[in-house]
């Protein structure tokens, strides 16, 4: 587990229209680990996601991916920088079969990465899609289509995944084959999780950055969060 940040948001301020909802959001993420951004409904968790992808440009402040500026490029861009994102509700595309919508989303491997992933290697760390590899995505049960949603991600060999609300609307056991998931990730990528579910994000985070309003109210060890946990719990809404 690397010390140096991949990944560092400075200031990040975002707006929809003329209402401010992020407010100087800075943290940083470490290589190799994962961090939590939690926070209640509203707190801004999901629009401090979309703002890191270039969905909602941030209007002033800063992302930087190593040494790369991301704040002003465009989605596609983002993506060949070297982030992935897994959006809440998943998106796959439920009418291309399971291998397309992996190959659709295809980039080359970056230099430097701790893992490349090609077809063969998200089939070999995903067996359930290799068997279903030719059945329409949109018959997936809703954890395959989570698996789907991942190794779409991975597809694009990114540095930094996020993982908008993994968990979302799946029955226990598969959120704890998500919680596998998502701990087997660990050597090999930087994980943004967003998470609703608090046992599964302080299972597999490292550091927890907690939102409130907009604003940055907690942000540091997962270790350090569980001390003040009950202090925090205001703070919090989840489950």
């Amino acid at each position: 587990m690397g010390n140096k940040p991949i990944l560092t948001i400075e200031n990040l301020n975002a707006f929809y229209g003329d209402s401010h909802i992020l407010y100087d959001i800075s943290f940083t993420l470490k290589k190799d680990t994962v961090l939590a951004l939690l926070g209640r409904n509203g707190a801004g968790k999901t629009t401090c996601i979309s703002s890191i992808i270039g969905f909602l440009p941030a209007r002033s402040g800063s992302i930087v991916l190593d040494d790369i500026q991301l704040q002003n490029l465009s989605p596609e861009k983002i993506c060949h920088a070297g982030i992935g994102i897994v959006p809440q509700g998943r998106r796959i595309f439920p009418s291309l079969t399971v291998k397309e919508n992996l190959e659709v989303a295809y980039q080359a491997p970056r230099s430097g990465s701790s893992r490349q992933w090609s077809l063969k290697d998200v089939f070999l760390f995903f067996p359930k899609l290799q068997e279903r590899q030719d059945q329409v995505a949109g018959s997936l049960s809703g954890g395959e289509q989570q698996m789907l949603a991942i190794g779409r991600a991975l597809m694009t060999n990114p540095k930094v995944l996020l993982l908008d609300e993994p968990s979302e609307g799946l029955a226990p056991q598969i959120v704890k084959e998500v919680g596998n998931i998502i701990a087997s990730l660990k050597p090999f990528i930087s994980i943004v999780l967003v998470e609703q579910n608090l046992n599964l994000a302080l299972s597999v985070a490292d550091e927890v950055v907690l939102l409130n309003g907009g604003k940055v109210v907690f942000s540091g060890s997962k270790t350090l969060f569980i001390e003040k946990q009950q202090e925090l719990q205001s703070h919090l809404g989840v489950e």
